[in-house]
């Protein structure tokens, strides 16, 4: 959209300076249900989300993409048409609609829950990694960030995931499922990436049609911030 704040343009210049192609070997792929790519002090751009922001119907569609892409790449066989119909239709910025319609209960609109998110995302920034842009959706959570050094991404997310979900049920008075098992992480390679990366995630209130949405914040007197200190966060002038 058109609308969008200027500042969101691009991320600070010396921010952008810190994306560094990795070097053969120095990439390692661990699979759970998703394969995760992993690189020491990587940089990445990670999305999770509520247990209900997908319907049962989409996740299984996606699980289906997924055992296709990876027959397709393990066999060195082609799509059959059907597939290719499939694998469009539930490619990974076909989802991201999804979850910008605020499908599920969209408990991070309370601002107790997002919050607490914030609060989380901030806890071991400078200590296990640095934080470049979040953003607090509804129903699901954008972050980019680099690891330091010493740091695996894995005990981070699960630290994330298992602390707010404790807490939000215990703010909400539920029980059950707060995070969807799984998250999307991508390792980022290059500058352009990076660029890309940051903007999506400081544009998405825009484009899921949110006005004056908080829970959006990047590093860097240059970039755009709008989550007050008093809501979890708070401005850092470096990366």
């Amino acid at each position: 959209m058109e609308s969008q704040n200027p500042k969101q343009k691009s991320p600070p210049e010396a921010v952008v300076q810190g994306a560094v192609s990795p070097r053969f070997g120095e990439v390692r792929i661990r699979n759970r249900r998703l394969p995760h790519w992993e690189k020491e002090a990587g940089l990445y751009f990670v999305t999770f989300r509520l247990a209900d922001s997908l319907p049962r119907q989409v996740i299984e569609k996606l699980h289906e993409r997924h055992k296709i892409l990876r027959a397709v790449k393990e066999n060195g066989a082609k799509l059959l048409p059907h597939q290719k119909v499939l694998v469009a239709e539930f490619s990974s910025s076909k989802i991201e609609d999804y979850f910008d319609r605020g499908i599920g209960a969209c408990y991070l609109r309370d601002p107790r829950v997002a919050g607490l998110v914030a609060n989380a995302l901030r806890l071991r920034h400078g200590s296990k990694y640095r934080l470049v842009a979040w953003c607090i959706m509804p129903n699901h959570v954008h972050v980019v960030l680099r690891l330091l050094p010493g740091h695996e991404l894995a005990p981070i997310m699960n630290s994330w995931k298992s602390y707010t979900a404790r807490m939000a049920n215990r703010i909400l008075g539920r029980t059950g499922a707060f995070w969807q098992r799984e998250y999307y992480d991508r390792l980022i390679r290059n500058e352009n990436e990076f660029e890309r990366a940051v903007r999506y995630v400081l544009e998405n209130p825009v484009r899921a049609g949110l006005k004056n949405w908080e829970w959006v914040w990047s590093t860097g007197v240059d970039a755009h911030t709008t989550a007050a200190p008093e809501r979890g966060a708070t401005v850092e002038r470096s990366c």
